[in-house]
């Protein structure tokens, strides 16, 4: 089998970047189902009880339909915001991707990833997530990306089976 040239990231995190993907865990599967649900039907109730309900009920509605639609989206902004703000975060990370594996390299420290160490790889609308654990996972926006996404994407399903990727 012919070598193929590593291919090389700089990926360099913005708050908006981390905001993105605490959304996308928070909004995703039966939670953000229950969410939604939850909101709507606040909302629902706010329209067709309005006229006999108390201020306080009312003021509890709204509370009730702003929770996941407003301010839980704008405590994971300050949090992301907060988390951007972290040297590791700060300072750009290097990825490599080729035969082995990926390396990933930040200042002086460096760590190398063996392809059947990965965990999965999952792809959202302009990230891809490439996971270790449950805990642990480094974002490749395709701002960082570019036009290398389409080679990392190829390598990716070359060297992981379908069920350790998602939307690749």
């Amino acid at each position: 089998m012919e070598e193929k040239d590593p291919i090389e990231i700089e990926v360099k995190l913005t708050a908006k970047d981390l905001w993105k993907f605490s959304m996308y865990h928070s909004y995703r599967g039966l939670q953000g189902l229950f969410n939604i649900i939850f909101s709507v039907a606040a909302v629902f109730l706010l329209i067709t009880t309005w006229s006999s309900n108390s201020v306080s009920y009312r003021v509890l509605l709204i509370v009730c339909a702003l929770m996941f639609t407003v301010w839980q989206p704008g405590i994971l902004y300050l949090k992301a915001l907060k988390q951007a703000k972290n040297p590791a975060i700060q300072n750009a990370m290097t990825l490599t991707f080729d035969e082995n594996g990926i390396m990933v390299s930040q200042g002086e420290e460096s760590l190398e990833i063996k392809w059947e160490n990965i965990g999965k790889v999952d792809r959202m609308k302009d990230m891809m997530i490439v996971y270790m654990d449950r805990v642990h996972a480094y974002l490749l926006p395709d701002s960082v990306t570019g036009e290398k996404k389409t080679a990392i994407r190829g390598l990716i399903k070359e060297k992981l089976p379908p069920e350790r990727r998602k939307r690749i």
